[in-house]
């Protein structure tokens, strides 16, 4: 019997690993890896065969304009998780720093530019106290931004006297409902920082940084690493971006409320765990979030189409959190195995 040549010793390499590429745990590994997608895809086409009104032009504007406030947290929430920290102020925050632009916007109604510059320098002031506390002074991120939670919620009404601030010039609604080709300042905002952050945590040593704070901090030090200065900069745009976010909320309505923002911080950890980050740090993606973020808004969308009540949808987005959660530590044991 002759022996094979290398050309059929190859082909029959090739053919096997074609076979295993197309067996059963090659389709559990990519049902895993895409997980989200296949859920999303299954929500879009639930709607859209229960309701006409859910595929509109009008509609998927509605929903990308009510994603664009969330959007700017979840980034923030992001950075801060992949560092394997939380922050639970940007709700908060939200709210102190609309009061804060609200104020300025009544005070000083010919300088109306400097109400964003006020909301976003508050919001920054408050992350950074947050970055401090955590990077400096080593106090848990939960126990810090629970602090931060509940000193800015104070603030905010301390700065209303306890009320909303209405009578605002009309020029402060400019800020989220002016229109360029067809969207909203906030939406174009929006899809801006979700390209801008992800190129970043891909493409530059700062988003290395951040990953390998989270991944193994000790090895990260001893690499070099400041590990301080990247835990106080994640904590610090955070804040900045609940702070832009408080803004176009307020300009949304043209007022200023203290309870503005309050549950956000839920949300925004929700969309970053859907997305398939790791609350242990060191595993996720900008794009991931947005994926995450984009889900829970159109299931948001969606059940209100259907008018299904509130607090269904809270126990929908709580199973959700906790499938992904559940797939997430499931998956981190099969790469251990």
């Amino acid at each position: 019997m002759s022996n094979p040549t290398q050309t059929e010793v190859m082909r029959t390499v090739s053919e096997s690993g074609d076979l295993r590429r197309f067996s059963g745990p090659w389709f559990r590994e990519l049902a895993i890896r895409y997980a989200m997608v296949i859920v999303m895809l299954l929500i879009i086409a639930f709607f859209l065969y229960r309701s006409a009104r859910f595929g509109t032009v009008d509609n998927v504007t509605t929903i990308l304009v009510a994603a664009a406030p969330f959007a700017l947290i979840a980034l923030g929430q992001t950075l801060v998780i992949l560092t394997g920290g939380i922050d639970l102020s940007v709700g908060s925050v939200i709210a102190l720093s609309a009061m804060a632009a609200a104020v300025t916007a009544k005070e000083l109604p010919d300088q109306i530019w400097l109400a964003p510059v006020v909301a976003v320098a508050v919001g920054f002031a408050a992350g950074s106290i947050n970055g401090f506390v955590v990077a400096v002074m080593k106090v848990p991120p939960f126990i810090a931004t629970l602090g931060m939670l509940t000193l800015a919620s104070g603030l905010a009404f301390v700065l209303g006297d306890g009320a909303p601030i209405n009578g605002l010039p009309t020029e402060y609604g400019q800020f989220a409902n002016t229109r360029v080709f067809g969207l909203t300042i906030p939406v174009i905002l929006m899809i801006i920082m979700i390209v801008g952050f992800g190129l970043m945590m891909r493409r530059t040593s700062y988003g290395l940084r951040v990953y390998a704070v989270g991944g193994n901090p000790l090895a990260a030090q001893i690499a070099g690493v400041k590990t301080g200065r990247v835990l106080y900069s994640v904590y610090a745009i955070s804040g900045a971006l609940a702070g832009l976010s408080g803004i176009m909320l307020s300009s949304r309505v043209i007022s200023g409320s203290p309870n503005l923002g309050q549950g956000y911080e839920l949300d925004a950890i929700a969309a970053v765990v859907i997305g398939g980050a790791s609350l242990m740090g060191g595993r996720g993606t900008v794009w991931g979030t947005a994926l995450g973020l984009l889900l829970i808004q159109t299931l948001n969308n969606g059940l209100d189409i259907l008018t299904v009540p509130a607090y269904w949808q809270d126990v929908i987005k709580g199973v959700l959190i906790v499938a992904a959660v559940a797939v997430d530590v499931w998956a981190s044991k099969r790469r251990r195995s």
